[in-house]
């Protein structure tokens, strides 16, 4: 390992001047880039696909939830398990449910974004 003392310090060796990289000298096609249109259309449509996605589960358990707390208000039972198991319960039905339909989501929504990626990567 060389001696950093005597060479004029680390930076000198870390920083070598590199000559700039020239273009070829072939003429190249005008290429489009992603615009910033382009990234945020595409970021929308992943959060209204992942919200459409997650809804049944979450209103499932919201409900769920609601109705319990309410159970447990009325009736002045304070446990705080007892809303775990019906909650389990009805996010496995609404999964049994709505899977189908989910996954019908999922394959429509990669299916048009692997069609749209060339378009992209212009």
């Amino acid at each position: 390992m060389r001696d950093l003392r005597f060479s004029g310090g680390a930076n000198r060796i870390a920083t070598v001047r590199h000559p700039f990289c020239t273009p070829l000298s072939g003429a190249r096609p005008e290429r489009k880039s992603m615009t910033d249109t382009m990234i945020v259309e595409l970021g929308l449509q992943a959060m209204t696909i992942a919200a459409k996605l997650s809804a049944p589960m979450l209103l499932t358990a919201l409900a769920v939830g609601f109705a319990i707390s309410l159970f447990q208000s009325v009736t002045q039972i304070q446990e705080a398990t007892l809303s775990f198991v019906p909650k389990a319960a009805a996010c496995g039905a609404a999964l049994l449910f709505s899977g189908n339909w989910m996954l019908h989501e999922m394959i429509t929504y990669t299916t048009q974004l692997f069609e749209r990626l060339p378009q992209l990567l212009q």
